[in-house]
């Protein structure tokens, strides 16, 4: 890729973290390979109300939410759409439209499933062991043996190649395991397509200490994402 990615958003997962993925995966590096070399992904970390004002006052944002990409001259915003034109630049969304429609589907499912526990952290206290259970059940029962089914038949879920919805779910299960260590018990399928999916070379080198890829959050980032959004 040509150019300078540059995120913004917060230092840490949130909304930005599946596209940190996919631009792991398409190949787009946070570090030059020497120093002479210019970056190719870049972020901008928000850390105060007056950065997110001033990307308000610029018209940065369109709907006046983050994340915020820049990229091929463009101010991208809304998740989705940040998500599909980096899966379409690099072939990561499917050969035609049913494929793609395909993905989109299973995309959206694990989209639903990592907001509920994007959101655990900003719960107050007294209602975490019950949203955790929630979770755990919504994942058990309702998402995860759709993925299972799915790849009872393929080595992917759409096609004969790797695409934004496999990239996905991976970051999905990994999230899941944080939280619950043995949910993919009762899922053979799954767990032989963590196993594949990890060593793909790009994927295996985002997951190594280090990367784009940002740890569970912590207090200091829950307090500063309600600093700058002011809730």
């Amino acid at each position: 890729m040509t150019g300078k990615v540059k995120l913004y958003y917060f230092d840490g997962r949130g909304k930005m973290e599946s596209i940190r993925w996919l631009l792991a995966v398409a190949g787009v590096e946070l570090v030059p390979l020497r120093p002479e070399m210019h970056l190719q992904f870049e972020e901008v970390h928000l850390k105060t109300r007056e950065q997110y004002e001033k990307l308000l006052q610029d018209g940065s944002l369109m709907f006046e939410q983050v994340p915020m990409v820049e990229m091929d001259g463009m101010k991208l915003v809304q998740s989705k759409a940040i998500m599909n034109y980096i899966s379409a630049k690099h072939n990561l969304y499917g050969k035609d439209l049913k494929e793609r429609v395909m993905i989109d589907m299973y995309a959206e499912g694990l989209r639903d499933l990592m907001e509920m526990i994007m959101k655990h952290p900003f719960l107050p206290e007294a209602q975490k062991q019950s949203d955790l259970e929630a979770i755990c059940s919504k994942a058990t029962e309702r998402y995860l043996p759709v993925y299972e089914k799915a790849l009872a038949e393929s080595d992917y879920l759409v096609g004969k190649q790797l695409s934004c919805a496999d990239v996905h779910l991976l970051e999905g299960i990994l999230m899941l395991e944080e939280k619950f260590p043995s949910v993919l018990s009762n899922f053979p399928h799954l767990q032989a397509f963590k196993t594949r999916i990890e060593s793909v070379p790009a994927i295996h080198k985002f997951l190594q200490p280090n990367s784009q890829r940002k740890p569970q959050p912590d207090e200091n980032y829950i307090k500063t994402v309600r600093k700058v959004l002011n809730f």
